[in-house]
């Protein structure tokens, strides 16, 4: 059983309880980016600010004309599919590790000192 130990410096605030309370209601720590629906959209809005994502899906747009067709459309999409799902893993896990620490910081004992 580790203690989180909080030394609390409310200043001016520390003598009415119930102003600082409405302040600060929830006390939680929350490091993640996403949530379950939004994962997808904000990963791909993220993905789509490199310059080399935004390269592959320009190639990709331009093989679907005809008239500048250089490979078949599958092969243009496929180095960029996998970049995203590779990037889209390796955040998913991130953003999930960083949601059990915090569920663990969150979920321990503490001992507040006052003065």
């Amino acid at each position: 059983n580790k203690w989180r130990i909080v030394f609390p410096d409310n200043g001016g605030q520390g003598k009415d309880w119930k102003q600082a309370s409405m302040f600060y209601s929830g006390n939680r720590i929350q490091t993640t980016k996403y949530t379950w629906l939004t994962f997808l959209p904000q990963n791909l809005f993220e993905q789509f600010h490199r310059l080399g994502n935004l390269y592959f899906f320009f190639l990709a747009v331009l093989n679907w004309f005809p008239q500048v067709e250089v490979f078949h459309r599958e092969i243009t999409l496929l180095p960029l599919i996998v970049v995203l799902l590779a990037s889209m893993i390796k955040d998913a896990i991130e953003d999930y590790r960083k949601y059990r620490f915090d569920k663990t910081i969150n979920f321990s004992k503490t001992r507040v000192y006052d003065k």
